[in-house]
């Protein structure tokens, strides 16, 4: 039997979502809520599933098995809140909130509705992370020392007008995340996070922000966080979207007795004494928060609270100044916008080195702002 899902939030990356419960044996989309009317889509169709205006509506109208929030993250506590209440599993889409303070309450929600909250962060159930951690816990690294993320894409132009929030800060009063840290990176940032639990140094404590922008935008396209665990080991992110050379995205975790290097887009892994290996398989996260539900003993690959620490940083990000406008005489003109000139190196020397842009002594990344945040 099909198992029924509901989803609030059906347009957009919403549609994402409906064309994956589609083509997924087992699983029948039962219901939809948008404010708005949900776009059509041959891949998606809504025929015989029921559509409504208000969340509140479906949720007393349907009875799924679990729910699937797709909303701006702003409205994410709320949502889920309605949705603990009235007794159904969620699946959040990531970020979960957009303050530690938001999750702490949405976590004590869940615990009191003893139903489980799992986030979409679906390169946590990569089965190449989960290669690296084992072999960081088996000790082929040796003690993990640092940790370094890295990738530089383009955006075009179009990318930023995408939405009314995009490329914003503040959007009706409320901070709005997007840019190249919190949105398109927000993978790699999370991955990162999981490989230094794995390596056992628990939560940050410092957050160390620097934020560029080649666009006339609000937010970064460009971008650098250093984390300080309690162990002063550190994990450096240094990421762009204006970048003319494509790098993926690779997590490359150092230790005393070698180091290793995930390229978390493609689940490629390269352990030491070794090439690099395919490790196919990512375990969907709605199949997962089923399976949990049929079976406790199931553990859920993103729940909740393994998503701390990435609020955490959000919260840091969120709380920097505005990103730093780069140098016009560095800028270059590229499929209709302006790439950085020298970002690549830069982004490879940071992540390397855990150093911030700044300290890296390229001269587009001059002038710099640090912002520093304690991690709660």
């Amino acid at each position: 039997m099909n198992r029924a899902v509901a989803l609030i939030g059906a347009s957009g990356h919403g549609l994402w979502h409906r064309r994956l419960i589609e083509r997924t044996p087992g699983l029948r989309l039962c219901a939809v809520s948008d404010v708005r009317p949900p776009q059509q889509d041959p891949d998606a169709p809504l025929d015989g599933v029921a559509v409504f205006t208000d969340h509140t509506d479906m949720l007393a109208a349907t009875g799924p098995d679990a729910v699937v929030i797709c909303t701006p993250p702003h409205t994410h506590l709320p949502i889920a809140r309605d949705v603990l209440r009235a007794g159904y599993d969620v699946l959040l889409e990531k970020p979960p909130v957009a303050s530690l303070a938001e999750h702490a309450s949405l976590a004590l929600e869940a615990e009191q509705a003893k139903l489980p909250v799992q986030v979409n962060f679906q390169a946590l159930g990569s089965a190449a992370l989960a290669r690296l951690v084992d072999g960081i816990a088996a000790g082929v690294l040796g003690e993990v020392e640092a940790i370094g993320v890295a990738g530089t894409w383009w955006r075009p132009p179009a990318y930023w007008v995408r939405s009314p929030w995009s490329g914003k800060r503040i959007l009706d009063g409320r901070p709005v995340i997007d840019g190249a840290l919190l949105n398109a990176f927000a993978h790699a940032v999370m991955q990162g996070l999981a490989v230094a639990a794995g390596a056992g140094w628990g939560a940050p404590v410092l957050a160390e922000v620097q934020r560029y922008r080649a666009g006339q935008i609000e937010v970064e396209d460009t971008g650098c966080v250093r984390l300080t665990f309690p162990n002063d080991r550190r994990l450096t992110v240094a990421v762009t979207l204006a970048s003319r050379q494509f790098r993926a995205g690779d997590i490359t975790v150092t230790g005393s007795a070698g180091s290793a290097v995930l390229e978390y887009p493609t689940d490629r892994l390269r352990l030491p004494g070794a090439g690099w290996t395919l490790v196919p398989g990512r375990e969907d996260l709605l199949l997962n928060l089923l399976a949990h539900r049929d079976d406790p003993e199931v553990p859920l690959r993103a729940e909740l609270e393994r998503t701390r620490a990435f609020t955490a940083v959000l919260e840091a990000v969120v709380a920097a100044p505005p990103p730093v406008p780069v140098d016009p005489r560095f800028l270059v003109s590229h499929d209709g916008g302006l790439a950085i000139d020298g970002v690549e190196p830069a982004v490879a020397a940071a992540a390397a080195a855990g150093a911030l842009f700044s300290e890296t002594a390229f001269p587009w990344t001059a002038p710099a702002t640090t912002y520093e945040h304690r991690l709660a």
